[in-house]
């Protein structure tokens, strides 16, 4: 008789093993905030220590039986590890236990799949279920390994557990379509924005940090925020206006998280791509977090993943509200470049501060001057509008027509040269920079 599995609860018994060869162990604190995120209720914690995990259950003989009293006594519907672990061991460990059984990976799956509202959020985190499931169709249930039989029923010899693996493979390929045509219509606004010379600013961060919220101070929006990990899966872009600078593109994306499972990266590389094609990263940190430094670390090494380890970082140090001593200000390196900005979303201290920080990362490479055309000139003034970068026109007291422009300092170069003008107004070194640099996009 096949050991049939429970549909599951909201009364979970919570392990949390830890290995001595661990390198990085996880952080039992939030691993409970995971659990309550996922709608469960903890009515047991237990730590198992040992030298090395189990190759049948992961945990000692001893330690499951201990479960498996407190599973009874309990009435627990869940036993859920903070660790991953293989198919044959969450197998095991539910025939021993009779209930369900769930790693960390599958947790974090089951909160992304509660989260997700769009469409193509929707398709990221079934992808990743279904790489996750692949494995695990077998889960006890030993008869999908029989040959079908029967009358009508014989056929070519597939058992049920290939048919399933089939048709896995078939609705991976589906989504998998249906998601690169999501990442060409991103790539597309992408580009349209670039045309337009707009910047892409995105929010990056551990789970938690405040990025919401911090985006619904920027942009007046009402996109959900909450005190919980992930609560934001599904991206939000909207357009702001930055002093001295313009218009600029911010995205609110999903948190970062230790040990982030491989696959989740994986399907959300579409949405992922917003914050590898950004101009400028805000990396919102949780200020009062007793492990900021290492919730660091952990962002940096999923950028690094997804190609955006190069990309400009500006920090933002969130949630000083909740720091005694600890007054808004900018942080400069040697260079006086703003590296970081100490602020509070909640409250809104120090937000004008990040502000005029984006506003000099961001302008570095800015032109701002005025700049005197001829009346032969209109094929050059036609392409600074359409390039964004007129401020405002006027004529001189001999009519000569004068254009105040701020761009990028490469495009207006490449522009003057074209027009055959004196590239003096930009000075010489950075004028032949901007020049090669546009040779060398075109």
């Amino acid at each position: 008789m096949f050991f049939e599995r429970h549909e599951g609860g909201e009364h979970a018994i919570l392990v949390h093993p830890e290995f001595s060869e661990d390198s990085e162990r996880e952080d039992p604190r939030e691993f409970e905030e995971l659990v309550s995120s996922a709608g469960a209720r903890g009515v047991a914690f237990i730590s198992v220590a040992r030298q090395q995990p189990s190759a049948r259950f992961f945990i000692g003989r001893g330690k499951v039986d201990e479960i498996r009293d407190l599973v009874i006594a309990h009435e627990a519907d869940i036993v859920i590890f903070n660790h991953a672990l293989s198919p044959s061991q969450e197998r095991n460990l539910e025939q021993a236990f009779q209930c369900r059984v769930l790693d960390r990976t599958g947790l974090i799956l089951d909160i992304f799949a509660q989260r997700a509202r769009t469409h193509e959020g929707k398709l990221q985190v079934e992808l990743a279920q279904l790489h996750y499931m692949s494995t695990r169709l077998i889960r006890g249930w030993t008869h999908l390994e029989r040959q079908k039989g029967g009358i009508g029923l014989r056929g070519p010899g597939e058992t049920q557990l290939e048919t399933d693996r089939r048709l896995l493979r078939a609705r991976i390929k589906a989504i998998l379509k249906r998601l690169e045509r999501v990442r060409k219509q991103r790539d597309q606004g992408r580009r349209s924005r670039r045309r337009a010379q707009i910047p892409n600013v995105s929010l990056v961060g551990y789970t938690n940090a405040g990025k919401s919220t911090l985006f619904n101070r920027l942009t007046d929006a009402d996109v959900y925020a909450a005190d919980q990990l992930f609560a934001t899966l599904d991206p939000t872009l909207r357009r702001i206006s930055v002093d001295e600078l313009g218009p600029v593109v911010l995205a609110d994306t999903v948190g970062f998280i230790r040990h982030l499972p491989h696959r989740l990266v994986e399907a959300f590389r579409a949405t992922l791509e917003e914050s590898a094609q950004a101009d400028l990263l805000l990396h919102v940190v949780d200020a009062a977090d007793i492990e900021r430094d290492d919730n660091i670390h952990q962002v940096e090494l999923v950028l690094s993943e997804i190609g955006a380890g190069e990309i400009p970082v500006l920090q933002v140090y969130n949630k000083i509200d909740l720091m005694e001593g600890v007054e808004p200000s900018i942080q400069r390196n040697e260079a006086g470049e703003a590296v970081r900005v100490w602020c509070s979303a909640v409250s809104g201290e120090g937000v004008d501060l990040l502000l005029q920080a984006i506003s000099e990362r961001l302008g570095e490479d800015m032109v701002h001057m005025e700049l005197p055309l001829e009346p032969s000139q209109g094929r050059l003034r036609a392409r600074l509008y359409a390039l964004g970068g007129v401020v405002t026109e006027r004529h001189d007291e001999q009519g000569q027509m004068v254009v105040e422009v701020r761009m990028p300092r490469h495009d207006l170069a490449r522009l003057m040269k074209e027009a055959g003008l004196d590239p003096l107004p930009i000075p010489e070194d950075d004028y032949l920079d901007g020049v090669a640099a546009a040779e060398e996009a075109t």
